[in-house]
């Protein structure tokens, strides 16, 4: 009987340690009662430009009132019909070089490095402007990251690189485009590591935690790497949920019954 307690004391302890509480998988938890108002009202505030890095590639369009005028400075991407959408970014986008430069036809090379797209795009107009066309050509410029690539390892159902072809992506789309986090995930440790100019940066999220959204890390940006660890529990091997921990402990008690019943014959 002492025997069969100490089992059960046994099976319980490890029951309730192994098994993924319900609180640890939910996102965005108002766990010290925070105004959510505030919390959206914050976000756009919070929500810094984008500024170029080495290895960024933009897409760069410049119209003008005779559009044959600006041929030279648009690729056609007729010598990529069949590549992916990242593919014709990569080919016909404009590479910061490791001097922070991109050369544009006719205008050569231009510093980009620590500007922001705005920035970019005010500085080709003048540009432009100076050396090309006249006010009356009506010059319409645009710049724009070639789509926003991030890399998603660890705990996610399908790692790898990505590109979204937005300006604005959050973490949860990030993870959903990276096939959401696996249930041995902790989502309340997902590692960001950020590429800046200096050097790299490494910041926590805690998603289930609704003041993630506060987070300067909340927002996603170009080259970011998503790490996502895995739980204690996955390297326990018991199970996830309580009753493929009882099923694996139950073939556990078993075996360990039948050998004893073995020796004992022998």
């Amino acid at each position: 009987m002492r025997l069969l307690k100490f089992f059960i004391i046994i099976l319980s302890c490890v029951v309730v340690s192994s098994c993924i509480p319900h609180k640890d998988t939910v996102y965005l938890q108002n766990k010290d009662n925070s105004n959510t108002d505030s919390l959206q009202n914050n976000l756009s505030e919070m929500q810094k430009p984008y500024r170029i890095q080495i290895g960024d590639i933009l897409n760069i369009r410049i119209k003008v009132l005779d559009q044959k005028d600006a041929q030279i400075f648009n690729p056609t991407g007729e010598e990529n019909l069949n590549a992916s959408s990242a593919e014709r970014a990569y080919f016909d986008g404009f590479s910061v070089d490791l001097h922070g430069n991109i050369r544009i036809p006719e205008l050569g090379e231009i510093s980009v490095l620590g500007y922001t797209a705005d920035e970019i795009r005010l500085l080709i107009e003048k540009k432009l402007l100076d050396e090309q066309f006249k006010k009356t050509a009506n010059i319409f410029v645009t710049v724009k990251l070639a789509g926003l690539r991030f890399v998603a390892n660890g705990e996610v159902g399908n790692p790898g690189t990505k590109t979204m072809f937005q300006d604005r992506v959050n973490i949860f789309e990030a993870l959903a485009n990276s096939g959401e986090i696996a249930q041995t995930g902790n989502r309340k440790e997902v590692m960001i590591v950020r590429q800046y100019p200096q050097g790299q940066k490494i910041y926590n999220l805690d998603l289930t935690d609704i003041n993630v959204m506060k987070s300067p890390y909340y927002y996603i940006q170009n080259n970011d790497m998503i790490y996502v660890k895995p739980l204690k529990q996955k390297s326990w091997g018991t199970g996830l949920t309580g009753s493929q921990t009882i099923t694996t402990l139950i073939t556990i008690v078993g075996i360990v019954t039948t050998s004893f019943l073995l020796i004992d014959r022998l």
